[in-house]
């Protein structure tokens, strides 16, 4: 028999009121099944609306989930985000309830929520494990920063009006030089994010790659790259050009000319907790709105597509 979750950290969007009262609701189902219930202090503060959930209390930052079997999200693709920032120190799953728009991360929607609730408790879920970004930044032979990311890093010019130079290499050869507004890095997971809105080529979750997507390059070559995972990508930001790095649209770095960026894949995944055998093309077609009548394949997935 499986042991039953003891400890689930909850991770929400406090500033919908419609989340905080879901937050009580779901905190008081775990905690009547026996199961201990943590949130961090900045998800807790200034609360507005219901009574606060009796939860314990714990430092926002990546060991937040200390202790914990799992990591409940209640919130849109921001808010999972964070979620794994939380994760990040102790690799525990993270299972994110999608209330905001497109939720590309989540696991389920907001009417499932007793499934969740009852899946976690009996600890009926399995883990994915999705490539994550290892990101280092040089400054004369200096490495003043570094961080990591899920979804995307992406290099942006600062001023509105000025391109950013820029030299990408791979694996120690220089590839191409940009004028652009600047240049994404991005895992199959980030692919239906930013690396997508700059024209960047969708990747199934399971193909292991990194991906390249320049943003307006004024260059010939600059086309969308899909790189092997094994492949270190490097921008090296020319003298005269002032930028800002960011990392899942959450942590920045600013960045002066002359730094280097390098890229790999992380040796640390990010852990999903999955409690649903969803075919990715089936989260394409719901989370994109694809038109899909008129389809006349197998009887395998035809409910679900059509």
């Amino acid at each position: 028999m499986t042991k039953a979750a003891q400890r689930v950290l909850l991770v929400i969007n406090p500033g919908k009121e419609e989340v905080r009262h879901l937050a009580v609701e779901v905190a008081s189902a775990f905690t009547s099944r026996g199961i201990a219930v943590c949130m961090a202090e900045d998800d807790l503060e200034n609360w507005d609306g219901p009574t606060r959930p009796v939860v314990d209390i714990v430092r926002a930052d990546e060991r937040a989930s200390d202790g914990c079997d799992v990591v409940v999200v209640l919130g849109g693709d921001g808010t999972i985000l964070r979620g794994a920032e939380r994760a990040r120190a102790t690799g525990a799953p993270v299972i994110g309830v999608n209330l905001g728009h497109v939720g590309f991360l989540a696991e389920a929607e907001s009417e499932d929520i007793a499934d969740v609730v009852e899946a976690v408790a009996e600890r009926n879920w399995h883990v994915e494990e999705r490539l994550a970004l290892d990101i280092r930044v040089t400054q004369a032979g200096v490495q003043p920063a570094s961080t990591w990311a899920l979804n995307e890093v992406s290099l942006e010019k600062i001023a509105r009006q000025r391109m950013i130079d820029v030299v990408v290499e791979v694996d120690g050869r220089p590839l191409s030089r940009w004028g652009c507004d600047g240049v994404v890095a991005a895992t199959p997971t980030g692919s239906t994010a930013y690396a997508f809105s700059a024209g960047g080529p969708v990747v199934w979750p399971e193909v292991s790659a990194l991906l390249v997507v320049p943003l307006s390059a004024h260059a010939l070559f600059s086309r969308p790259l899909v790189i092997s995972p094994s492949s270190v990508v490097a921008f090296e930001l020319q003298p005269g050009s002032d930028a800002v790095l960011c990392a899942d649209g959450r942590r920045t770095i600013d960045i002066t000319g002359g730094a280097r960026i390098e890229v790999r894949a992380s040796s640390q995944p990010v852990r999903l907790g999955r409690i649903l055998d969803a075919p990715f093309t089936d989260r394409l077609v719901a989370k994109f709105a694809l038109p899909v009548q008129g389809w006349r394949g197998g009887t395998k997935g035809r409910n679900s597509a059509t």
